[in-house]
C-alpha cells in the first residue's frame, strides 16, 4: 500500500533568528572588508557630498565677508539668478551651441567606437590588431592643452598641413570659421577618444558565445549578417547604458578643450554653458559666484531629468535600463 504523506507533519524550515549583537559580531568578523572600503567612502564624502553645501550659493546673493550661511537670500523666492540666466541676451545662443556640440559628439562617437570594436574583433592578424589598438588608444592619454596645440599646428593657415591646404585651395580658415567649429571639436574628439571608447564594446564582444557564430556560419550567414544578428544584440545593453550616461552630460561638456580652442572668430559657435559660467565666475572683473552656481545647478538638473527620461524610454523599448 502506498502510504499517504501528511504534509502537515513535514518539518518546516526554521528561519534564521538574529540574536542581539549579531551585527556587531558580523562587523567584528569582517572588519578587514570595511577597512578596505573606508578610504573611497571618505573620499566620496569629502569631494562629492561635502561641496553640495555650496549649492546654497545659487539661491543667495553671496558676499565674501558674510560667507555662504550669512549671505542674504536672493529675491523671487531664491530664483533670481535662474531668471537672470534665462533672460540673458545670449542664453539661447549658448544653449543652442551646447546642445549642438553635445548631440553631434554623442551621435558620432558611439557609432565610431562600436565600428572600431567590431573591426578589431574580426581582425585575424594578432600583430595588426594590437598595433591598431595601441595607435588608437594613445591619443586619449595626451593632455587636453597639448592635444589642442597639435590641432592648432595642423590647422594653421601658414604652416599647418591641413589648414594650409584648405586655405590655399578653398580659402577656408578652419580655426577661424564658426560654422566649422562643431565639426572640428567633435572629429578631433573622435581621433582622441575612439580607441578608449571602444574598449568597453570589445569587452562585451569577448563575451559572445562562439557557438552562435559557428551555427550562423553553418546556416550560411555572411559576415554582415553575423554582425547584425549575433554581435549587435550582444552589445546592445552596453550601448544603451552608455547612451543613458551620455545623455546626463549633454549640457555638461568639458569646457577645457572648448576654452582652449576658442577665438574671436569662432565665438558665436564655441561659447557654451560651461565656458560662459567659467567666465562670469572667475574671469570677470566682478566675479559673480552665485550666478555661476545657479548655471551649474541648472545643468545638473537638466542632466538628471534627461537621464530619467532616457532610462524610461530605453527600458520600454529594449528592456535594458538601470531600473
Amino acid at each position: 500500500m502506498i502510504q499517504k504523506i501528511d504534509h502537515k507533519q513535514k518539518k518546516k524550515k526554521k528561519e534564521p533568528k538574529y540574536e542581539k549583537g549579531s551585527l556587531a559580531k558580523y562587523l567584528k568578523g569582517h572588519w578587514q572588508l570595511y577597512l578596505m572600503i573606508l578610504p573611497p567612502v571618505i573620499v566620496l564624502l569629502i569631494f562629492a557630498y561635502g561641496p553640495m553645501y555650496g549649492i546654497l550659493l545659487a539661491f543667495k546673493d553671496y558676499q565674501v565677508t558674510l560667507g555662504i550661511g550669512g549671505s542674504p537670500w536672493t529675491s523671487n523666492f531664491g530664483l533670481n539668478h535662474f531668471i537672470r540666466f534665462f533672460n540673458n541676451y545670449n542664453f539661447v545662443e549658448v544653449l543652442r551651441n551646447t546642445l549642438v556640440i553635445s548631440l553631434y559628439s554623442m551621435l558620432v562617437m558611439m557609432p565610431c567606437s562600436i565600428l572600431l570594436a567590431l573591426s578589431l574583433n574580426y581582425a585575424k592578424n594578432a600583430i595588426f590588431k594590437k598595433t591598431v589598438q595601441m595607435i588608437t588608444y594613445c591619443p586619449y592619454f595626451i593632455s587636453t592643452i597639448v592635444f589642442v596645440g597639435i590641432i592648432n599646428l595642423m590647422m594653421d593657415t601658414r604652416t599647418g598641413i591641413i589648414g594650409k591646404f584648405f586655405y590655399d585651395q578653398f580659402g577656408i580658415n578652419i580655426l577661424g570659421s564658426s560654422g566649422l567649429f562643431p565639426s572640428l571639436y567633435v572629429w578631433s574628439g573622435v581621433w582622441q577618444g575612439v580607441g578608449f571608447g571602444a574598449i568597453i564594446y570589445i569587452a562585451a564582444l569577448a563575451g559572445v558565445d562562439m557557438q552562435q557564430h559557428e551555427a550562423a556560419i553553418i546556416d550560411g550567414a555572411t559576415l554582415l549578417q553575423r554582425i547584425r544578428y549575433v554581435d549587435l544584440p550582444a552589445i546592445l545593453p552596453t550601448a544603451v547604458i552608455m547612451m543613458i550616461l551620455n545623455m546626463g552630460n549633454i549640457l555638461n561638456i568639458g569646457y577645457e578643450k572648448i576654452l582652449a580652442m576658442q577665438n574671436q572668430n569662432n565665438l558665436t559657435m564655441s561659447e557654451v554653458i560651461p565656458t560662459y559660467a567659467y567666465k562670469v565666475s572667475l574671469v570677470s572683473t566682478f566675479p559673480d559666484y552665485s550666478y555661476s552656481t545657479a548655471i551649474g545647478l541648472f545643468q545638473s538638473l537638466v542632466g538628471l531629468v534627461l537621464i530619467l527620461i532616457t532610462n524610461k524610454i530605453a527600458d520600454k523599448a529594449t528592456g535594458n535600463g538601470f531600473i
